[in-house]
């Protein structure tokens, strides 16, 4: 893949990804949380599953296997979607983004914990910059809303999910796990919407609009473009770009919303950008070794 084409996708997907707090934000007068969590991602997830079943991709075989992967969408899909459209209740899109990118520091800290994974020092300075930038950005609250819970808690599903990924994605194509691990987690969303809150949904021109680009642009599209990197580059290299996520989750609440940019925000934001460059900054090191 030549540089321009990397760095043109790899903002493409991480604008995807930071900007669908603004948009799930903006689609909240219309939704109530989960249900609109989960019309996302059972729609996305049914328009990706009919795409690998014509396209013959492999589909998991064993009882076991389905098991591991809708474990996967419980975490993934379920439990993060599901905390962040819960978080935009009473916090900012650009609050629950910075608090939700701050997964790749959790996976340090839970690998080494749960899996007793070595991690280089810089890595753990990455852990400590991100750990202070949580501080000072949510420092300023007055009160302990209940959105910056469900923020942190959304981190820690993440988290949680990605050390699955990687200790059971082996065992699945990447495609058919995008696709079941979304719908399985939307139904779980859907099942969490009846028995957790009063669903309702306003049929108009912006509530739809606002649904199908999260489940076409900020599902379907962000996760291909994802994959795609990572299948076509240095893992290590486009993972570094992580970053970038939160500074559109930031930007689009700025601009979509006129969400104010506190300096606590700024200050603790920028922190937290550099705590996960540190976490995945793994391809200098490689480079350098050639």
């Amino acid at each position: 893949m030549k540089n321009y084409q990397f760095i043109a996708l790899l903002v493409v997907t991480t604008f995807l990804m930071g900007s669908s707090f603004a948009i799930v934000k903006l689609g909240l007068p219309y939704a109530s949380p989960l249900l609109l969590a989960a019309l996302r991602f059972i729609l996305a997830g049914i328009i990706m599953a009919i795409v690998v079943i014509i396209l013959k991709r492999p589909h998991p075989i064993t009882r076991k296997e389905w098991f591991k992967l809708c474990m996967i969408g419980l975490f993934q899909t379920a439990g993060v979607m599901g905390c962040i459209f819960l978080s935009l209740r009473t916090i900012t899109a650009s609050e629950s983004s910075i608090l939700t990118f701050t997964n790749p520091l959790l996976v340090v800290i839970f690998a080494t914990i749960f899996m007793k994974v070595r991690y280089r020092f810089y890595q753990w300075i990455g852990v400590l910059f991100g750990l202070i930038g949580v501080i000072i950005t949510m420092g300023a609250q007055v009160e302990l809303k209940v959105g910056i819970l469900f923020g942190l808690l959304s981190a820690v599903f993440w988290a949680t999910a990605t050390l699955l990924v990687k200790k059971w994605g082996v065992l699945f194509d990447t495609w058919v796990l995008s696709a079941y691990q979304m719908l399985f987690g939307g139904l779980l969303l859907l099942l969490g919407s009846a028995l957790l809150e009063q669903p309702f949904f306003s049929v108009n021109p912006q509530s739809l609009l606002i649904l199908l680009w999260l489940s076409i642009f900020s599902s379907i599209i962000q996760f291909a473009g994802w994959y795609y990197l990572l299948q076509n580059s240095d893992p290590g290299k486009t993972s570094a770009y992580l970053f970038l996520a939160p500074f559109f989750g930031v930007l689009t609440g700025w601009v979509l919303l006129d969400e104010p940019l506190k300096p606590s925000l700024m200050v603790g934001g920028l922190l937290i950008i550099m705590g996960i460059y540190l976490v995945n900054r793994t391809f200098s090191e490689e480079r350098a070794r050639r």
